[in-house]
């Protein structure tokens, strides 16, 4: 069951992840966007939302995410934080509790942004 608290936080999230997907250039196809019952000693209890896309081409994407995302969102108020590995550079970005990142594979190309809001009680009180 939906909350109204969790369209909020979904709809703002979706927004935040399309952005940041436009600002690659590239169509982003939507990989997940859905409900997710977050404990699982209690289910039904806490939920959160998550969304995520997929770009297989964008040139330049490394000099995006430096050079565009990451000091956008900064601004916005959101910590940055730099979770990379050998196979793939990573920028992880959190605010209030929800959190994105964006997965850009070592050789530029493919881009992925996958990410879940806060987690929301569905009986608060």
């Amino acid at each position: 069951m939906i909350t109204r608290e969790l369209k909020d936080l979904a709809a703002e999230l979706t927004n935040v992840i399309d952005s940041v997907a436009a600002t690659f250039g590239a169509r982003a196809v939507p990989t997940v966007d859905g409900e997710l019952d977050c404990d699982p000693a209690q289910p039904g209890q806490l939920v959160c939302w998550q969304y995520g896309v997929r770009m297989e081409d964008s040139p330049g994407a490394l000099r995006v995410l430096t050079e565009a995302v990451r000091p956008t969102l900064e601004a916005a108020g959101w910590e940055s934080y730099d979770r990379s590995t050998y196979r793939e550079v990573i920028g992880r970005f959190s605010r209030e509790g929800a959190d994105f990142s964006v997965h850009i594979a070592r050789d530029g190309r493919g881009v992925a942004i996958i990410g879940s809001t806060r987690l929301v009680s569905v009986n608060p009180g």
